[in-house]
C-alpha cells in the first residue's frame, strides 16, 4: 500500500497545483516514507515544490519532548534554512505571521485514532487559521492504527479543549484526512481543503486492522511505542487524569497501569466479576513495575498489563479499551471508596476542570465511577447512543 506522502512524492500531477505556491509542512517524527526518509527531507528535495516553512505539533517536529505540557521553541532549520514554527510552545494556534509564510500547508501527521491525541486539535486549528487568511490545507493521509471501531462518550458542548477538538467519541475510527473533511463541514469553514488519499488501505484486514504490519512503526509521540499501545490508548489515556501510573517511566507506557497501594489480582478478579463482557478481545496479566520517572517514580507498583499483540487472543471487534479502563476505575472505587483516584492538577493548560473530565469531554464517566449504585449497564445506556450517532455522522466523510 501507499501512504499519502508516497503518492504525493511519486505522482507529479498531484503536485501540479502547487506550481508557484509557497509550501509549508506540518509534521512530526513519524512523518516518514516507506524507506524512512523524513517527509521534510523528501519534500525539500522535490524540484517543483517551493518549501518555505515547517511546523511541529506537540512533542515537536523532532519528537524530543517526552512528557505532556513540555513546550517546543521556534527555530531555524540549520540545513534547509527555513523557519520551523512550534504549535506547542508560546501558541497552540498558528499566528497570522506564521500563516503568512505559506500559501499551501501540507499536513503529514500520524494519528492514533483517539480524540484526546492533540494532533487532531492542531489540524482543526490550522484549518481555522487557513480559512481566516485564505490559505489552502492539504492532508497527506495516513492509516488510523486503531482501525474503524467506535467507542466512548461524545464530547459535550462546552467541553472543547486542546485534548477535545469537537463532538466525537474517544475512539473515532477516522483518518486525519477524513477528520479534516468533518471539521470543514461541521465548523462551516470556507477553506480550500484537499486530501491526498492512501492507496490500498484495508482497515478491516487482519492482522493489523488499520495498521499495515509490513510497515515500520515510528513513534508519533515519545510514548507511542507500538501498535499495542495504539490499540489500548483510547482507554489507557484516561490514566493521565488519575493518580494511577500509566507506565510512563517504563518501556511499555500506556499499555499497563498500577500503583504501589493496590492489589492487582483482586482488582482483576473484581473487574471480571463486574463486567466480563467488557474484557473481551485481549488478555489481562498481573504485573509489577517501577517507574524511573513520572508518577510513583522509584516505587514498586502492582498493576495490570493489557495484551493485544497475539492474534490468537486479540479480537479487534470485541476489544473495548475505553470500557476496560473505566471498569478498572470502578472496581478500585468499589474496593476502596476513599481512594484518591482523580488527579487534581493543571492539565493541558486547563486549571478549573478536572483532567479526567477534560479527557472524557464531560463529567459523566467520573460520576459513573464515583456512584456506588451505578452499574456497567448504566454506563452502556448513556454511551451506546453516542457511539451509534457517531457511526452515522461520520459515514459521509469516510474515504476508504
Amino acid at each position: 500500500m501507499k501512504f499519502g506522502i508516497e503518492r504525493f512524492l511519486q505522482d507529479p500531477t498531484l503536485r501540479a497545483p502547487l506550481a508557484g505556491q509557497r509550501v509549508a509542512l506540518l509534521a512530526h517524527p513519524a512523518s516518514v516514507t516507506r524507506d524512512l526518509t523524513h517527509s521534510l527531507d523528501a519534500i525539500a528535495a522535490l524540484p517543483d515544490v517551493q518549501l518555505t516553512a515547517a511546523f511541529g505539533p506537540q512533542h515537536g517536529l523532532r519528537g524530543d519532548k517526552q512528557d505532556n505540557m513540555v513546550e517546543s521553541p521556534d527555530y531555524l532549520d540549520p540545513r534547509l534554512g527555513i523557519p520551523v514554527f512550534s504549535l506547542y510552545g508560546e501558541v497552540r494556534r498558528p499566528t497570522p505571521a506564521m500563516v503568512d509564510s505559506f500559501d499551501v500547508l501540507l499536513v503529514d501527521l500520524q494519528d492514533l485514532g483517539c480524540r484526546i491525541y492533540t494532533f487532531i486539535t492542531t489540524l482543526r486549528y490550522v484549518l481555522e487559521a487557513a480559512a481566516k487568511q485564505g490559505k489552502s490545507v492539504w492532508v497527506l493521509d495516513r492509516p488510523n492504527p486503531a482501525g474503524r471501531p467506535v467507542e466512548g462518550l461524545t464530547l459535550r458542548d462546552g467541553w472543547e479543549s486542546f485534548v477535545g477538538a469537537g463532538p466525537m467519541p474517544m475512539r473515532h475510527g477516522m483518518t486525519m484526512g477524513e477528520l479534516g473533511h468533518w471539521f470543514v463541514a461541521t465548523l462551516g469553514l470556507q477553506v480550500d481543503y484537499r486530501v491526498i488519499t492512501m492507496e490500498g488501505w484495508q482497515p478491516d484486514a487482519a492482522p493489523g486492522f488499520g495498521w499495515p504490519t509490513e510497515r515500520t512503526w515510528v513513534n508519533p509521540s515519545p510514548n507511542a511505542a507500538n501498535l499495542s499501545m495504539a490499540r489500548a490508548y483510547a482507554g489507557t489515556v484516561m490514566l493521565e487524569g488519575t493518580t494511577l501510573s500509566e507506565g510512563r517511566g517504563t518501556t511499555r507506557p500506556l499499555e499497563l497501569f498500577g500503583a504501589p497501594d493496590i492489589g492487582a489480582r483482586r482488582l482483576l478478579d473484581d473487574m471480571r466479576r463486574l463486567a466480563p463482557q467488557w474484557l473481551q478481545g485481549c488478555v489481562l496479566r498481573e504485573c509489577f513495575f517501577e517507574p524511573t520517572f513520572h508518577k510513583h517514580q522509584g516505587q514498586l507498583c502492582a498493576g495490570v498489563m493489557i495484551h493485544v499483540e497475539d492474534p490468537t487472543h486479540y479480537d479487534h471487534a470485541a476489544f473495548k479499551p475505553w470500557r476496560l479502563q473505566a471498569l478498572a476505575f470502578k472496581a478500585l472505587r468499589l474496593q476502596t471508596p476513599a481512594y484518591p483516584l482523580w488527579r487534581d492538577f493543571a492539565y493541558e493548560y486547563e486549571h478549573d476542570r478536572l483532567a479526567i473530565d477534560l479527557i472524557n469531554g464531560g463529567p459523566a464517566l467520573r460520576e459513573w465511577v464515583d456512584n456506588p449504585d451505578a452499574t456497567p449497564e448504566d454506563l452502556d445506556a448513556i454511551t451506546r447512543p453516542d457511539e451509534a450517532a457517531w457511526a452515522l455522522a461520520r459515514r459521509p466523510f469516510l474515504l476508504y
